[in-house]
């Protein structure tokens, strides 16, 4: 029996049409099966967008590779809903965000938006207006959030990879609990025009493949300064291929410890360190280190997440709060509650933290941790609220430092829940950052053998 091709990966995929094992079409076509399949359990995509064999591209780096879009991400002719269909959507965007424009110019076709936790403003993917993101592990669970349909669809083979975006975690909270790579690239390194905010300190644009090397190859595609985002820093351009398999001996590699890590469940925190020790076995140097900002941090990113989403959304909160769902209603209501003394203290938190982490990197090459404290919760009377910062805790803190920062498969559980393993490195480290993410997911794969 010939192989799904939606099961491949990116790079793999590619490779296999150059060879002419089957076209961009039937790649395509395999896709929006998978999609008719799984969709109507899993709750991947909010709206499907199918090509003709005409519209599918023939020339460039991603030429026929079907991608799926976070619904806060505008595409041209499709209507961004945002989690929030009765604040947004009622009218097709205009204009294709930046990244989406480089997609397209890449010759990636957009398969359609995929559904995302109310304003983005969670990280269960339980939303009252779409109902849930169902996780492809156990659809009883949560896949994540808020990039909750883009990193199910990845998980499920409905596209070979997707954007989403990350402000406390967003991205790599959802690659986790679905099992695949998520990358949140630093902060300024991927324009965010195009993008409905969260908060306009913290939003970055992430994706999600199936391993670190499809990642490298799309951040390739997507990042670039535009000149046109305030955010948008100017940047030398990067090879994030040309020394992805160089290894990490030699490298200092932190390992987080103590009592803050030290509250994420027991199967999480026996994976991580088995990746430390497999790290350890082709020659870096791993040391235990304990982080004391790593709390202060989440809490001031919480804080400014919440508050910049009040700002941003204060009109529709004052005219119609009673649209917004209750968890993010909540959250929002808090948010506005927050004095400008509160706002103060969360921005010199945080330049203190990047402060921290800039001579933290002067000393290590890297710094892992796990990606979440826990596995994916049954949906079923979850408190969306209530549970973020268990899910939050460990990713958080990089938002606020504008850090590079990946999620990288690391095992399941007993039960066959997926664990995440969190690589951070130093701004602007990105192609570092996968070289050594490459380096994880060899020895994890060999292990595992």
């Amino acid at each position: 029996m010939e192989p799904n091709p939606s099961s491949l990966n990116l790079t793999d995929a590619l490779e296999a049409m150059q060879r002419g094992e089957f076209s961009r079409f039937e790649l395509t076509q395999a896709c929006l099966r998978q999609i008719e399949q799984l969709n109507p359990q899993l709750n991947a995509f909010a709206i499907i967008s199918a090509p003709t064999l005409e519209e599918i591209p023939s020339q460039g780096r991603l030429a026929g590779i079907p991608v799926a879009v976070k619904d806060l991400i505008d595409v041209a002719g499709l209507p961004t809903a945002a989690g929030s269909p009765r604040f947004f959507g009622q009218q097709p965007a205009l204009k294709n965000a930046f990244v989406v424009e480089k997609l397209k110019t890449a010759g990636a076709i957009i398969l359609g938006k995929t559904n995302t936790h109310e304003i983005a403003l969670g990280i269960t993917g339980i939303n009252p207006h779409t109902g849930p993101v169902r996780n492809p592990h156990d659809p009883s669970r949560i896949s994540g959030g808020s990039s909750s349909g883009s990193a199910a669809a990845v998980a499920a083979s409905m596209c070979l990879a997707a954007l989403g975006t990350d402000t406390g975690g967003s991205t790599r909270i959802p690659a986790s609990l679905c099992g695949v790579v998520g990358l949140k690239p630093t902060f300024g390194r991927v324009s965010l025009r195009g993008v409905l905010p969260l908060s306009w300190n913290l939003d970055h644009v992430g994706l999600l493949t199936k391993n670190v090397r499809d990642a490298a190859v799309l951040l390739g595609v997507i990042a670039g300064y535009d000149p046109q985002d305030p955010a948008s820093r100017n940047q030398k351009a990067s090879d994030y291929l040309g020394k992805i398999d160089a290894g990490v001996r030699g490298w200092n590699i932190a390992l987080a410890v103590g009592e803050y890590i030290e509250q994420a469940e027991s199967e999480i925190l026996a994976a991580v360190m088995r990746a430390a020790k497999l790290i350890a076995g082709v020659g870096a140097q791993i040391h235990e280190v304990e982080i004391p900002t790593l709390p202060a941090a989440a809490e001031a990113n919480s804080q400014m997440v919440i508050a910049d989403a009040a700002a941003f959304h204060r009109e529709r909160l004052e005219k119609h709060p009673d649209w917004f769902g209750a968890d993010v209603l909540a959250r929002l209501q808090k948010g506005r509650s927050l004095t400008a003394t509160d706002y103060a203290l969360a921005r010199r938190t945080q330049s203190e933290v990047r402060r921290y982490f800039e001579l933290f990197f002067e000393r290590y090459d890297l710094l892992i941790l796990p990606t979440t404290a826990v596995t994916a919760a049954p949906i079923e009377g979850l408190d969306s609220a209530a549970y973020a910062p268990r899910l939050t805790r460990f990713t958080g803190p990089f938002n606020l430092a504008g850090l590079p920062a990946l999620s990288l498969p690391a095992g399941k559980t007993k039960s066959g829940l997926p664990i995440g393993l969190q690589l951070v490195g130093p701004a602007w480290g990105e192609a570092r950052l996968l070289q050594a993410a490459q380096a994880f997911e060899k020895s994890l794969s060999n292990a595992s053998a």
